[in-house]
Formats: C-alpha cells, structure tokens, sequence
C-alpha cells in the first residue's frame, strides 16, 4: 500500500527572521567572528519538522532579489520595515547551501513573494488531496488553509507548534470562513507590511463588520448602514481598503507547477553536511543530525506525573526531541499535591516555615490586580514539587485559609521568589497581608540579563529548563466569549497547572541567578531592582485620585472649542468637510486650496496629511495650523480626557497605574493603565490634564523633579571641563552653553539663543544630525551645522566620550549604565548604515538614559524606606519620567520635602551636583 503524501511548504525568511531575533540578545557566534544564530535556529526548525513530522514531500521558498508585484503596485509596501540586519544577509546563502545538502529544493520565482509561490503549490496540492502544511509563523497564510491545507506555525517560546486548519482559523480569528482572513487585514491593515488599511479601524472592529457585511465588497456596497464616526471612517478610505485587501491577498496562480517527484524527501548529502557544520562549528548539531539519519530517531515522554490531568496535556505537549542528554536522562516523578482542607493548610504551612527559599504564585480571577479575587496560590521549596491551596468564592472563607498562611507569607527570614511578584503582592495586600522578606523575581532578574529579549515565564521555561508550560488555553480556553475564568475551574482542574507555575519559577531562580553572577549583574538585582518591588506595590496600592468634575468641565471645554476650530477651518476652507478624514484633508488643502502643486501622494491617489507632512505647510496657509490644532486637541480628549474617568476602581476611587520594570532596554519604568509618561506637559492643553491629578483628601500634592540630570551624568561620564565647570558653579547650563557657542556674555543671551542652546544639548548628545537639528530649531542647515560645530568646540571632551563610547561598543558588543546595567547592540558592527547608526546612537543614549534612570529607583527606594522608618503616612503616588509625586498630609510638610529632596540629591556621588527642584499645590499642575 503506499504511503499517503505529506507536504511542507516552508517560508524562508520568515523562519531564518524568527530564528535570528531568538537569539538577538545572546548571539551565536563562531571562533572565527560569523554570527550564526539565524542558521542554527533555522537549521534546528528544519531538524525538529522533519523528525517529528517526517514529511514525504518537502520544499523551501525564499523572496527573490528585487521588486514584486506589490512592489510595482505599491512603492511603500514593506517600506517601514529596518534594512536587513547584515548578520541575515550572510546567513542566507549559507542556509541556502545546507538546504542544497539535505537535498531540499528550493522555490523561488523573480517577481513573487515565498507566500504567493507557497499558495499556488498549496492550492495545487489541495485539488489533488495532498495533506499540505504551510509553515511560518505568518498570519496572513491563514486565508490559504482548504480541505487538505493547513497552516503549520513554529515552536515559539510559550507556544508549541500549532496547526490550523479551516475550522481552526475561523475559531482563532473570529469569522464567518477563513478565506476573510484577507477583508480582515484590508480592514485593520497589517504595519509588519505596510498594509494601511482603514485608519481608527482594528481587530475587533473589522471582525464585527465582516460578521455583519461578509466582505469588503459588500461592506463597501452598503456604507449607508454605518452609522456616526465609522460610516465616515469606511467612507473617506474606501480605495485605500480596495487597495489594502489586494496587498494582503496570497495569489494562487504563481507561474510555477507543483512536480511532486522533484519535492519528493531524500537522503541528505551527509558529507557535505558535515563539511558546512564542521566549518560552521555546529559539533553538538553535527553529532544529532548525522547520527540521526543512522537510526531510528528517539523521542523522548517527561513522566510520569501525578495526576490524571497532566498526563494528558504531557501527551499534547512534551512528545518532543531533546538535544539534551542530560535532560533525556532525567525523566523526573514530579509531586505535585492539592491540599483543601484548613488542617492539611495548617500541617503544610508549618512543614514550609523553615525553609529559606520558597517560590510562590497566586491564581486569581483577571490580569488586574487591584479588581481581581484570589482563587488560589501555590508553593515550592524542591525540585519537581508544589503544593496548591485553593481558596473558595465566599471571601470570608478565603481570609480564614489566607490567616492560617499568613505567618508563612510574612516570615522575614525566608527569600519570596516569584514570577512577576509585585502582582502576587498586591493580590495578598487586597486582603491585608503584607509579604515580607527579600524577594527573588525571576522575569525582573532575566530583564536585568537580557533587557530586550522576553521574559515570560513559557519562555524562560523553555531557555532555561528545555521545558514546555500548561498553556493556560487548555485550561481556560482560548481568547473570546467563552473563555472561562478560574473560578468556573474546579481545583482538581486548576492544581497540577498552579504547582507547575510554582515549580518552574523555583527551578528558573536558580538558573537565572548563574546568569546574575556571570553578568557582573547581582548588584543591580539586588540592591536597585528587587527593592524597588515593594515601593512600585505600595505606590499602585495606594493609587491617586482624578478630579472627575475638572475632566467633566475639561471636556466640555475641548468639545467646544473643537467644533469652533472646526467652523473656522470650513471658513477658511470656503467648505464643509470632515476635518478628521486625511482623505478631505488634502483634497482641500492641495486640489481647492492649492498650497502645493507637487504634494506627496499615496499609490491609492491619496495626498499625504501626516503630522510631519503638515507641519512643514504651516507657513502656507493658516488652515493648516489650525487642522493641526483639531488634531492635537482630538487625541488629548479621546486619549485622556474622556479615557481617565473609565480607569477610575470602583472600590477605591482612584486610578491604579501599573509600574513596569521590564518593558525599556534602557532600563527606564514604564506605566500603563493609563501610561502617564506621554501626559503632554509642554503646552497649555496638555498641562490642563495634569491639573486633575489630586492629592488625597486633605492632603498636599507634592512633587520633586531632577533638574537636566541626563547633561549632569553626561558632564560625570565625559569629565568635560566646561560643562562640569557650568554645574559646579549653578550656571543655567543652557545659558552658559549658548554663551560659550555664541562668544558672548552669559548676562547677554537672548531667550531665542537660549532656545536654541536646550534644543543642542538634549539633541546633540544623543547623535542629532544636522538635517534632524534644523529641522527640530526651524533653522536653516547651515545654522545647525555651525551650531553642532560650535558645541563640540565648547565641549570637546562630550565629543571624544561620545566617540569612545562608539568604539567600546563595537569591541564588547554593548554599553553599561554607572550601575552596570546593560545595553547589547548586535548591530553595532552592521554594514548596513542605517541599522549601525541606530546603534550607534543607543551606544551613546543608553549609558545616560539607563544612568538617569537607576539613580530615580535608587532615590526611590531610600525615599520608600525613610517614610517606614519615621512612621510616615504621606505617601509617594507617581513617577513620571525624572519626576516623583507625592500626596502628603500637611503636618508631614516640612519632613516629606526634607527626605525627598535629600535622597534625591544624594542617590548617587556624581563629579557634579545632583540638584532636585520641587512645588507643593493642590492638584500636580500646581505642584510641578
């Protein structure tokens, strides 16, 4: 009987993309300098498929050199993506040699992209019955998937290797049949391709007007029913939604026939396979591979594990290759144990108290901590071992389980290790216990290693341990209506994923701690980052009030003047249009009013009305400041205005930003929920939001910024003379440096000098072309470049830092902060320009962002401690930027400043002063 055909179409670069950017921050590199993270991981893609897939039929498509029809058909199709990284370019041809040694061929036709030549062969295969599988991680291959053809994405990180078909596709993306997957993009867009799509139009939007129209045919068709903000939206954009849909179709009709016998699977080329990884220095791949084509391939089952449960996801998830001895030889038993009764709660509390590390994570009703319910938490102090408590819906019994373990949480003596902790402790704050003790957070401590690499448990699981998670999917189902919540669960169900939770993140903390160690990193850990966890907990905790009847009047306020902007702009304009359509926009600005016969279109035939496209038309016509005015005021409303209130907690109140300590590479915080660090501050709108931020009642609002304290560390890291000199005598640093650039006395300088002296030194330092200094001063090219010239000849040493810094960065392959946090710059070394110049200017950013950054946690934290100590109950709310918030009863008045203003001046010895600037007043505007 013969066999039934099995054919994988592989998408190239989509594959070799993924496997190089896995490996971005801890590169592969050979003894001879050749960075080889994108042919390993392409290469160990390509072992994985063929030995747990074994495919009858294989082929591998690649882009061609040069234009495609999209190319042709849209000059901005793909135009925003980076240059290729240089370490791809090489790759490629090596990948391609190792594919011609495993005698896989290669599919590639000039004028087409790998997924056109994909779909046509797939839909070849489908009319013949061929089981077809189309990998890449790709969504936009999912409008292919047929009766016979499905979309194979790879292993990544938290995800195993999904295979979807029909009916798969249309679960995922919540449509009518798969073949809207292409509407779905002409809709949303796709920014990975440049696809446009309609502005203000996204996922959830574009699913609901294809369940009601079907198509962006029939949509079109029928924009009579829309109604409001979206029937102007569609109708203002239809040709770049025509247009959109054509870029994210998948042609099938490629001119290229599907010859099974040429895609039949062979016998590798050993010897040449074994010359290229020889030469590569693949010794432990060359080993695997060569002795894998010797004899049956092994694979390797974790178990067994206690629990009925778990075998059946060990079944899903772990039948897998490990190129690990090590770990194939391991084969654990894992204990994982439910305890849900108070006397087994109360035996196992007391069996953990000894213990000096103990791992620990709650399971609770939603992603927000100061909303959800705790269902349940889990401990592990071994190896392969977990206990989990599950807590019932009735609060009241749920206290009494949580007292019983309270002594536990809050032992001093025993080091917390956690999985982003501060949630855990927030969770137990809601319920009035307080987690004491040091504390080990493992995505914090990978963040620290490698800041711009993930850091989600799945995929620290997977680095660190070669071990595939639960997905929470098969718990809870996936993203939608029927998701379940984990309270639905019953704690049999919920357990052996709890335990695992607990279990890896003990497993991952002594990993990741190596990692520390041999990164010079232990420091910054343990003395910035896992401190500051408690503060960040308290500060969220704590929360801040928002004045709902000034954003009520502050609303009314824009409204109004947005309709009277818009009247003016129709006056100037001599017609009624919809000023928030791009589309009517240039029409009148460039076909009736004429301000630019030569104005930059779309292929669409649309004029281009960005921002920065406007912003050089200002001086043509006065609608167009005032257009920018509509557009400016619009977003402060709907970002801000009338966003705030909805963010408001029902039991508090109050707003509860989230503080993130792992999202910048720079090592900067971040905030979401709302994101307070892009509330506008420089113009008298964006400061009309910060008035509603108030202290609590009868209290102050307090607020204390460092002054320019990126310039004081560049003074510090550069020891230049004059700017050092500037600092240590209190000069206005942008006035002496105006002084010094223009050759005259401090005492003389204009405020228009001054301007232009602030604009440098921010902009200079940080790698500002001349074009980008002209451009951001409104000065001619020739000024800025007199200008720049100017300021390295004040500050020579500034410059020969800046140089160094480039030149260090080239040899180690990353920048430090003053506290050794480190930046890696992979493209440092780049032939590319574009992508080394970006890096270059990171080499001289990071060292002082990263620099500014770790001193504000270490004030932070000092500031933090100081309250405790002196039995404090003014509070510390918000940290924006440089800047720290405060809501202080007034009898603290006096204290508060004094410990804020000294631990911030004193955070860290610089060659030159610290200075903090402060203000009190009655909302943050005041204040600040």
């Amino acid at each position: 009987m013969e066999q039934a055909k099995k054919l994988f179409l592989l998408d190239a670069y989509a594959l070799i993309y993924r496997a190089y950017y896995a490996f971005i921050k801890n590169p592969r590199v050979n003894s001879k300098g050749l960075n080889t993270s994108a042919i390993l991981g392409f290469v160990n893609t390509l072992e994985e498929v063929l030995n747990k897939e074994n495919p009858t039929h294989i082929g591998i498509a690649f882009d061609p050199a040069g234009p495609t029809f999209r190319h042709e058909a849209f000059e901005d199709y793909k135009a925003q993506r980076e240059a290729t990284p240089e370490d791809i370019k090489i790759a490629v041809p090596i990948i391609k040699d190792i594919i011609r040694a495993y005698k896989i061929p290669i599919l590639e036709v000039q004028g087409y992209e790998a997924d056109d030549v994909i779909g046509t062969l797939a839909k070849q295969a489908n009319e013949k019955e061929i089981s077809t599988y189309m990998m890449t991680p790709d969504k936009d291959y999912a409008q292919l998937v047929d009766k016979y053809v499905y979309m194979y994405r790879p292993k990544y990180g938290d995800k195993e290797f999904e295979i979807l078909g029909p009916q798969e596709v249309i679960e995922k993306y919540d449509l009518e049949n798969q073949s809207q997957i292409i509407d779905l993009l002409g809709l949303m867009g796709d920014s990975a391709d440049n696809i446009p799509g309609c502005p203000g139009v996204g996922i959830k939007t574009a699913q609901k007007l294809l369940k009601e129209f079907g198509s962006i045919e029939n949509l079109i068709e029928n924009t009579d029913k829309l109604k409001g903000a979206l029937k102007k939206k569609v109708e203002a954009n239809i040709e770049q939604i025509k247009f959109s849909k054509f870029l994210a179709t998948i042609k099938v009709d490629v001119p290229i026939k599907l010859e099974l016998d040429k895609l039949v699977r062979e016998e590798m080329d050993k010897d040449k396979v074994r010359e290229i990884f020889e030469e590569l220095e693949f010794r432990t791949l060359l080993e695997r591979v060569i002795k894998e084509t010797d004899s049956p391939t092994l694979q390797i089952q974790t178990g067994p594990i206690q629990g009925d449960l778990f075998s059946e996801f060990a079944t899903n998830t772990q039948d897998t290759q490990k190129e690990s001895t090590e770990i194939a030889l391991e084969n654990n038993k894992k204990e994982y144990h439910l305890i849900d009764n108070e006397d087994d709660i109360e035996e196992l509390s007391k069996k953990l108290m000894p213990f000096k590390e103990i791992a620990l994570d709650t399971e609770t009703t939603g992603l927000e901590a100061m909303e959800a319910e705790i269902v349940g938490i889990s401990f592990s102090v071994k190896k392969n071992e977990a206990y989990y408590i599950p807590f019932p819906k009735d609060q009241e019994e749920t206290k009494k389980r949580l007292n019983i373990i309270k002594p536990l949480l809050e032992n001093k003596k025993s080091l917390k290790i956690g999985q982003n902790i501060k949630y855990d402790l927030l969770i137990l704050k809601n319920y009035g216990i307080e987690v004491v003790g040091k504390l080990f957070d493992t995505m914090i401590a990978h963040y620290v290693v490698q800041p711009e690499l993930r850091h989600n448990m799945d995929y620290l699981a997977e680095i660190y341990l070669n071990h595939i998670t639960i997905p929470i999917e098969d718990l809870i189902g996936p993203k939608g209506k029927n998701q379940k919540s984990m309270r639905e669960l019953s704690p049999e169900d919920v357990y052996i994923y709890a335990c695992e939770d607990a279990d890896i993140t003990f497993q991952l903390k002594n990993a990741i701690e190596k990692d520390l160690k041999e990164n010079q990193a232990e420091e910054l850990f343990y003395t910035i980052e896992m401190p500051l966890v408690p503060v960040l907990t308290d500060m969220e905790y704590t929360g801040v009030l928002l004045d709902k009847k000034a954003l009520k009047s502050l609303s009314k306020d824009f409204t109004d003047r947005l309709i009277t902007i818009e009247e003016e702009i129709h006056k100037l304009a001599d017609n009624d249009f919809n000023v928030s359509s791009p589309k009517q926009v240039g029409e009148i600005l460039f076909d009736k009013l004429k301000i630019d016969e030569k104005a930059k279109k779309t292929k669409t035939g649309q004029y281009v009305t960005s921002e920065e496209v406007l912003l050089s038309y200002k001086d043509k016509h006065p609608i167009v400041e005032k257009i920018l005015d509509y557009r400016g005021l619009k977003k402060l409303l709907s970002t801000y205005v009338d966003a705030l209130p909805k963010l408001i907690n029902k039991k508090t109140g109050k707003i509860h930003t989230s503080f993130n300590q792992t999202v910048t590479a720079t090592g900067r915080l971040s905030s979401s929920n709302p994101n307070l660090q892009n509330i506008p501050i420089r113009d008298s709108d964006g400061k009309e939001i910060r008035k509603a931020f108030i202290p609590d009642q009868d209290s102050l609002f307090f607020s204390a910024d460092y002054s320019q304290i990126e310039l004081r560390i560049m003074a510090h890291l550069s020891h230049d003379n004059n700017m050092m000199e500037a600092f240590l005598h209190g000069d206005d640093i942008h006035a002496a440096t105006a002084a010094k650039v223009y050759k005259q006395d401090i005492n003389t300088i204009t405020s228009d000098q001054r301007r232009k002296a602030k604009t440098a030194n921010f902009g200079i330092i940080y790698g500002i072309s001349v074009f980008g200094l002209a451009e951001r001063m409104q000065v001619e090219r020739k000024e800025a470049k007199e200008l720049i010239e100017g300021y390295f000849e004040t500050y020579p040493q500034v410059k020969e830092y800046m140089d160094q810094s480039i030149v260090e960065a080239r040899e180690k392959g990353y920048v430090e902060t003053i506290f050794n946090r480190k930046r890696y710059l992979p493209d440092i070394n780049s032939r590319n320009a574009v992508v080394r110049g970006f890096s270059e200017r990171n080499a001289i950013n990071a060292p002082i962002q990263g620099s500014a950054a770790d001193i504000i946690k270490v004030a932070m934290v000092n500031i933090h401690k100081r309250f405790k100590e002196e039995k404090l109950l003014s509070k510390m709310i918000l940290q924006v930027h440089d800047e720290l918030n405060f809501t202080v009863i007034p009898s603290e008045k006096e204290k508060v400043q004094q410990i804020v203003i000294q631990e911030m001046e004193n955070a860290y010895k610089l060659s030159v002063p610290l200075k903090a600037d402060f203000g009190w007043g009655e909302n943050w505007l005041e204040a600040h």
